[in-house]
Parts: C-alpha cells; structure tokens; sequence
C-alpha cells in the first residue's frame, strides 16, 4: 500500500526532482482549511496510482526555499513533476475526480 512521504527543503531534490518516475507533490499548511479537504484524497489517491506515481506533501510553512523556489502563492498547492520538470499543476481544492482526471493524463 503506498503512502504519501513528506518532503523537506533538505530532501525535494532528491525525491523528487531527480525521482524515478512522476511525482506529485501536495504543498500544504496546518492552518490552510481546503489543504485539509484535499489531504485524504491524496492519501486515497496515492493508494491507487502508487505503483505509477509518488506521492509526496511538504509543509509550505515548516520549508520556505521549497515554496518559494517553486512560486507557490496559495494554498493548496499541487504539483506534478516529471523529469525534475512541472507537468501539471493546481492551486485549491479539487474533487476526487478531478484529481484523478489530471492523473491518468500523466500515467496515459
């Protein structure tokens, strides 16, 4: 069963930017009330599509130079890498479905 792994500034080079294949990253806060609406469709989502995609989250508080290096202005973000390269992206909460649309576009 796959699992969502946090991310830091310390470790989004590497589990990301250079990971093996497409990653999504899910930037979050403690107090960002829609980034709790999205965080268990993440966890579902990744249960689902984790043999083809990472799930990752980072706390956009707790890793400013993450946040600020990647222009994420609200909250929730996300982000599909690919390549070390932004393949999709979103900013607010999204329905299961729409989640899931974006991501079968990038698995194909």
């Amino acid at each position: 069963m796959a699992t969502v792994t946090d991310v830091t500034d310390a470790t989004f080079e590497t589990e990301v930017l250079k990971a093996d294949k497409p990653t999504l990253v899910d930037f979050w806060a403690s107090w960002c009330g829609p980034c709790r609406m999205l965080s268990p469709i993440i966890e579902q989502l990744a249960t689902e599509y984790g043999d083809k995609i990472n799930f990752t989250k980072i706390d956009a508080d707790a890793n400013p130079q993450v946040t600020s290096s990647q222009s994420v202005l609200g909250l929730p973000t996300v982000k599909v890498f690919s390549g070390g390269q932004v393949v999709k992206q979103f900013t607010g909460a999204r329905s299961k479905g729409a989640v899931k649309k974006m991501l079968d576009e990038i698995v194909g």
